[in-house]
């Protein structure tokens, strides 16, 4: 199956977690093993993107420890320190652009006197420069630039900084809200995530095929859109081949997060929805007088484990989806209860190849029944959309309450919503927000980032057999009554 990653360093990642998955299913993650990775990745030869075949080999090496786990210090994303090195020194520059002009706007306009005129030249003492811009704006040629590095114009919290020293980034996590945007904007994969691959691997083996208890795979309805070539029942037939006991979709959360949402909403009168965890974090660290509004429902994600957990009591769950935030959810506390590990679509797709597993060549599996409102969660405006759906469904008309919902997509756009909300200038009484552009469709650890995946989302929400939110719902019940 030929495989489709946006960049080489999606593919890069994907070599490194493909090789410790072979490890860890042949009982083989030893230091001696796991050293060889690197030389499997980089072969002898010339280096194809460092200075040398051996700085390559480190970095492999520094991303084997991310693919083990990396340090215990509640962190899921983590800087790759000799990574880090290739990026322009961020400020203000002077460009080959400057033709030394006359007219010395740039040094007239300098509120510090930072700039001075060297052969002809503009100079900037950067021990004076506090980069207001004004030397940009003014100067006519546009050969004042500023130099931001990809990671920290990716981070919209803005909780990645520049050590002065080191030249490298440091991640602040007291601002930090785990969306990953970091990790894939990165051009030199300095950032990425830790990886629970190994982890999950051990836990589905030490279930001896499921006997001594139940491990469930919960896999986001985003994986629609990433698997162009496979149906996916042909997905959900690769992902029980791993060892799952079953593979249930998270939209089926979605349709009971939409139900006890629209309750809530109609309840209180304004509320911020609670399935996305990158934006609920970016709340309480930005907006912490606004998280009494956060819906207090959990995400789709731990409501169905909550109900796998509810129907079998010899389970495990692990989620799989487009989603690093999710990796920082399943260690909160109302969460870790009900899911175990959370792994990407990266993650499990390094999962596949090291099983040999070609999911286009896959007999189709049986699908749940979430509905279609359900499983459009994974794209901007779905929640939202299915929402309304759920308070039509309850009965609740325009006179008892009217929704006037904002979907959110991206940060900027949830920034812009919450100032207004906490100004109380706010038109809509529900905010959608997504801390990804695009939605969960547009997750960091998407195989790919591809126009169409809305399209196929929707499609796939289209193929579900139950037609309404309380179809969906009375679904679950009956498995409920079923299996008790």
């Amino acid at each position: 199956m030929a495989l489709l990653f946006d960049t080489h360093v999606q593919k890069m990642k994907y070599n490194v977690l493909r090789e410790v998955a072979k490890l860890a299913y042949n009982d083989e993650l030893t230091s001696t093993k796991l050293m060889e990775v690197a030389k499997i990745i980089i072969p002898d030869g010339k280096p194809m993107f460092r200075c040398c075949i051996y700085k390559e080999r480190a970095i492999i090496n520094e991303r084997v420890t991310m693919a083990l786990g990396g340090e215990e210090d509640g962190a899921v994303i983590g800087v790759l320190p000799i990574a880090c090195d290739e990026c322009p020194v961020d400020g203000i520059q002077v460009s080959a652009a400057c033709r030394g002009c006359l007219a010395h706007r740039c040094m007239d306009n300098c509120p510090k006197g930072a700039i001075s005129i060297v052969d002809h030249r503009a100079v900037i003492d950067k021990t004076k420069c506090v980069e207001c811009g004004r030397c940009m704006a003014v100067c006519p040629y546009s050969a004042i630039v500023k130099h931001t590095r990809p990671c920290v114009n990716a981070c919209k919290p803005k909780a990645i900084h520049i050590d002065p020293e080191t030249q490298k980034a440091v991640i602040d996590q007291d601002k930090c809200i785990s969306c990953g945007a970091c990790v894939y904007q990165c051009p030199f994969g300095a950032i990425t995530d830790k990886s629970s691959i190994t982890q999950v691997i051990s836990l589905i083996r030490n279930s001896h095929d499921n006997k001594d208890y139940h491990v469930y795979a919960v896999v986001a309805p985003s994986m629609a859109s990433q698997y162009p070539n496979a149906l996916p029942e042909q997905v959900v037939a690769g992902i029980k081949q791993l060892g799952f006991h079953a593979v249930v979709e998270a939209a089926w959360g979605a349709d009971m997060v939409a139900w006890l949402e629209a309750q809530e909403l109609a309840e209180k009168g304004f509320l911020t929805s609670s399935c996305c965890p990158a934006f609920v974090s970016y709340i309480e660290k930005n907006f912490p007088t606004l998280a009494p509004n956060v819906s207090h429902n959990l995400s789709p994600m731990a409501q169905i484990a909550k109900w796998l957990h509810e129907t079998d009591a010899n389970c495990h769950v692990v989620f799989i989806g487009p989603c690093i935030a999710k990796k920082a959810e399943t260690k909160y506390t109302k969460t870790k209860q009900y899911v175990d590990y959370t792994i990407t679509f990266e993650e499990m797709q390094a999962m596949f190849s090291a099983r040999g597993i070609d999911v286009t060549k896959m007999e189709k599996a049986e699908l749940d029944n979430a509905s279609f409102f359900g499983r459009i969660f994974a794209r901007c405006g779905g929640l939202a959309t299915a929402v309304e759906e759920a308070l039509r469904e309850q009965g609740v008309t325009e006179d008892q309450f009217s929704l006037k919902a904002i979907s959110c997509n991206g940060i900027n756009d949830c920034r812009t919503a919450l100032l207004k909300a906490q100004k109380g200038i706010l038109a809509e009484n529900f905010i959608e927000g997504m801390a990804c552009e695009g939605g969960c469709i547009g997750g960091p650890a998407c195989l790919s980032h591809s126009s169409k995946n809305a399209a196929q989302v929707d499609a796939y929400g289209r193929s579900s057999m139950e037609q309404t939110i309380s179809d969906a719902i009375s679904v679950l019940q009956l498995n409920e009554t079923a299996n008790h």
